[in-house]
C-alpha cells in the first residue's frame, strides 16, 4: 500500500502532462479513442522541440473510421521544419493553410506550432478553423523569413527541408559540418533541390544573426572541398559537388537578400505633449468666444433691423394710464 501511495504522484504528474489534444467531435465525426503516440526519429524530434504528439480515432459511421494525429512543437518554425520532413513526396498544396498538403488517403498541415495529420480523411476548411481555435497552447509566431528566400524556378517539389541543428543537418545533407554551420551562432537552414540542366542540384541557404557573421561562414564554406558559396546580407548559400559549376551557379544568382525595417517603438505626437494640450484647449475655448459675440451680434441686428422696418413695435410696452382717472 505504502509502495503504491509513492506511485501515485507519478501518476498524476503522468497525466497532468498529457492535456489532450483533440476534441470529442470534428465536424460531424465523433472521437472514439485517443492515445499519447509514441515517435520514430525522436533525436530529430526532440531537435524540432517536440513537446506532446497524440492519435485520435474517430468515426463518421459504423463502417466509416480515419486517425488524426496531432504534435505540438516548441514554435512556429519548428512545425514548418516538421511539416516539410512528414510531406509525403507525392502531396498537392491545399487551400486548408499557407503549410498544408494531400494525397489521395492522407492531409497534413502545419498552423502555428502544431503539425496536423489525417489518415482516410479530408477536413474542411471551416472544421480546420474550429479545431484550431480549441487547440491548448497555441503559438502562432511568424513563420521564419528564410523560407521566402529560397529559388522557385526549377525547384524539385515537396523537396524543401527546414534545419535548426545539426542532426537535421546530418539527415538532410551530411556533407556540410555541423561545425561549419555554426549553429551555436543562432543559424537556421533551408535545404531544398533543384533540378538544372537535366541534373538535381542540392542548395543549402543557412541565415545568421548579423551580416559579419555571414562573411565569416562564407570563409568557411568556401573551405569545403569543391563547394560553390555565395553570401547576400545574413545568408550564405552553398552548393556542393558533384554538381555542375554552370547549374550551381544559375540556382545562386536567384538567391537575393532585401532587407526590411520594421519600427516597433511608440513615437509621441504632437497630442502626447500636455503643453500642446493646454494650448489647444484655450484655442477651443477662444474660438467658442468669438463665435457666441458674433452669434450675438448677429441676432441682436436681426432684431433691430426687423423692429425699425415695422410701424408698430410689436415688443412695446402697452400703459393702461390709470392714473389720469
Amino acid at each position: 500500500m505504502a509502495k503504491l501511495l509513492k506511485l501515485l504522484p507519478l501518476a498524476l504528474l503522468s497525466s497532468a502532462a498529457w492535456a489532450g489534444i483533440w476534441p470529442e467531435q470534428l465536424g460531424a465525426a465523433k472521437r472514439i479513442s485517443v492515445k499519447p503516440l509514441t515517435v520514430a526519429g525522436q533525436k530529430l524530434w526532440a531537435e524540432y522541440g517536440l513537446q506532446e504528439s497524440e492519435q485520435a480515432q474517430f468515426e463518421l459511421s459504423s463502417v466509416e473510421r480515419f486517425t488524426a494525429t496531432a504534435y505540438r512543437l516548441q514554435d512556429s518554425t519548428a512545425a514548418l521544419g516538421a511539416f516539410y520532413w512528414q510531406r509525403p513526396k507525392d502531396a498537392k498544396q491545399t487551400q486548408l493553410g499557407k503549410l498544408a498538403a494531400e494525397t489521395e488517403t492522407e492531409t497534413i498541415l502545419a498552423h502555428g506550432n502544431y503539425l496536423l495529420i489525417f489518415q482516410g480523411y479530408k477536413p474542411q476548411v471551416a472544421e480546420i478553423g474550429a479545431l484550431i481555435e480549441g487547440l491548448p497552447n497555441l503559438d502562432q509566431a511568424p513563420l521564419p523569413a528564410l523560407k521566402d528566400y529560397l529559388p522557385m524556378e526549377n525547384l524539385v517539389p515537396n523537396s524543401e527541408r527546414y534545419v535548426v541543428g545539426p542532426v537535421g543537418l546530418e539527415d538532410f545533407d551530411d556533407g556540410i559540418p555541423a561545425g561549419v554551420a555554426a549553429f551555436h551562432l543562432g543559424s537556421e537552414a533551408e535545404i531544398a533541390t533543384f533540378r538544372s540542366g537535366g541534373r538535381d542540384v542540392k542548395l543549402a541557404i543557412f541565415s545568421y544573426p548579423t551580416p559579419n557573421l555571414a562573411r565569416e561562414r562564407l570563409v568557411e564554406m568556401q573551405k569545403l572541398p569543391g563547394a560553390i558559396a555565395k553570401r547576400t546580407g545574413p545568408l550564405v548559400a552553398v552548393i556542393l559537388p558533384p554538381a555542375n559549376a554552370d547549374d550551381a551557379e544559375r540556382v545562386l544568382s536567384q538567391i537575393r537578400y532585401q532587407g526590411s525595417i520594421s519600427w516597433s517603438q511608440y513615437v509621441p505626437s504632437r497630442r502626447d505633449n500636455i503643453g500642446d494640450l493646454i494650448v489647444n484647449a484655450f484655442i477651443l475655448i477662444g474660438f467658442l468666444l468669438c463665435f457666441s459675440v458674433v452669434a450675438g451680434l448677429a441676432f441682436g441686428g436681426f432684431r433691430t433691423l426687423v423692429r425699425q422696418s415695422r410701424k408698430d413695435d410689436p415688443d412695446a410696452m402697452t400703459v393702461l394710464h390709470l392714473g389720469d382717472r
